[in-house]
């Protein structure tokens, strides 16, 4: 088995311990066992990122985009074959199963070609003019020296689209990655030092977040800020950056609705979207959660649901046989259990799990509630968490408005074989992304990214990479 590392920071080309030496304890979630730790940036490891990041902004955009491409994939290929490697690491510091892990780092390697490409068509234009000497157009340039705030849910998915899409336009990046889950990010990190991304072009830090984003964000070098994780949160980060004109991507919470029409092959919907609805232990940001059944299919759908959701192997994700592992964090567990509590007692069916499993690790049973009144705080706040609500509905109307009810705008889901119930939702549901009828989204040529308080800006598409450029005009007579 892989050893775990002791992480440390990133700045400009070097790995070094934090000024001062102070570390911050790394637990393994499925025993509770410090299994390492990690550095915490001081104040002057900050500043010295800040100055490696300057200085590698004046290297990078003068990177023509096909050199910074080649780099860009040789990172990923890098990746690629560090994988099994990389993936006992995230499992050790996440709890996903591993095989969730391999699919995580998989999948950031693509998002990295993707990007890679991107980069390459980042094209200017040429605007007729009313004049015959008069040339005008416009070109594309890098906005400048980034940060980026990542959250422990996907260790590298969440840093490798922001990394990626900044890279590819020519930013450099300070990247202050979680601190529950260190290593991955930072083996991450390491393949493109690996690669020959030039020193100070890429930095990594930890520390505590509120410190971190507090300097980092008003900062005169920081020209844009991408942070992934709660609405509250994000909000606050967002005044920040407005109060100083940065630019801003906020991929926030969500509390995702499912809509499952009385048409659709209830057997196919029940067993995929419960696959969907428990992958990390429901901790996605785009996880199923408020699941709206019509009402002649609701019993056979909540009992087929149940029945997936009470077979579920919960377990350490290094064991195989694992389909859930724990919670990332002690302190999910008793949030789990009042949201699940105030259910019942305000009148839902609890029809499996609803408590932690074990007395080592962080493990909470895969949890179904049904009927559950709209007065229950878990229909109005995100569990983030493996607990899945299936209430009723009788016409589309009214599932609509239960799924456009709440502030949050993220993710949908949807299962119809009616081309014209698909196509009203498509128009009608408040969210940035919706799937009808197959788990459609998070690929890198996608869209990712919300609405309402779920956040504005995509980390996908082709759109992404605009989020890191500036458009200059430039007209010229003569």
């Amino acid at each position: 088995m892989t050893a775990y590392p002791d992480t440390l920071l990133f700045i400009d080309g070097s790995w070094k311990e934090a000024v001062g030496g102070r570390s911050i304890a790394v637990i393994n979630p499925a025993t509770g066992a410090q299994i390492g730790s990690v550095a915490h940036a001081s104040r002057e490891d900050l500043d010295a990122a800040l100055a490696a990041v300057e200085k590698g902004f004046a290297v990078w955009k003068n990177t023509p985009a096909y050199e910074r491409g080649k780099l860009m994939r040789k990172a990923a290929d890098l990746l690629r074959a560090r994988a099994d490697e990389i993936a006992v690491m995230m499992t050790l510091e996440n709890g996903k199963p591993l095989a969730q892990s391999k699919m995580e780092i998989g999948g950031a390697a693509d998002v990295i070609d993707w990007f890679a490409a991107e980069g390459q068509r980042s094209y200017g234009q040429m605007i007729p003019s009313r004049a015959p000497d008069v040339l005008q157009i416009t070109v594309k340039q890098p906005v400048g020296p980034v940060a980026a705030f990542t959250p422990w849910n996907f260790p590298i998915n969440q840093v490798v689209r922001k990394l990626s899409a900044a890279l590819a336009a020519g930013c450099s990046i300070i990247v202050k990655a979680p601190e529950e889950t260190p290593a991955s990010p930072a083996a991450l990190i390491r393949a493109f030092a690996d690669a020959g991304i030039p020193a100070g072009v890429v930095n990594l830090v930890y520390g505590i977040p509120a410190e971190i984003s507090e300097y980092l964000i008003p900062h005169p070098v920081i020209r844009k800020i991408s942070f992934t994780g709660s609405t509250p949160v994000g909000k606050q980060l967002a005044a920040l950056a407005g109060l100083h004109m940065k630019r801003a991507t906020m991929e926030l919470g969500g509390h995702a609705p499912v809509i499952v029409a009385g048409d659709a092959d209830i057997a196919a919907a029940a067993s995929q979207i419960a696959m969907h609805k428990f992958r990390n232990a429901g901790q996605v940001c785009v996880s199923p959660t408020r699941f709206l059944v019509q009402e002649e299919k609701h019993e056979e759908f909540t009992a087929r649901f149940t029945e997936y959701a009470a077979a579920l192997k919960v377990g350490d994700g290094m064991d195989p046989e694992t389909a859930m592992g724990p919670l990332s964090n002690e302190r999910r567990i008793p949030a789990l259990e009042a949201l699940v509590q105030d259910a019942v007692d305000k009148g839902a069916r609890l029809t499996t799990g609803g408590r932690r499993l074990g007395n080592e690790g962080w493990f909470f049973a895969p949890t179904v509630l049904a009927d559950v009144p709209l007065n229950a705080r878990i229909m109005n706040e995100e569990p983030f968490g493996p607990v899945a609500v299936i209430n009723k509905f009788s016409t589309l109307d009214e599932a609509i408005t239960e799924a456009n009810r709440l502030p949050f705008g993220l993710a949908a889901y949807a299962y119809t074989t009616d081309t014209a119930t698909a196509t009203r939702l498509g128009y009608e549901i408040e969210a940035g992304m919706l799937t009808i009828n197959h788990l459609g989204l998070a690929l890198p040529e996608v869209p990712f990214g919300g609405m309402k308080d779920s956040g504005y800006g995509t980390e996908g598409g082709s759109e992404a990479i605009e989020a890191y450029l500036e458009t200059r005009f430039v007209t010229r007579k003569g």
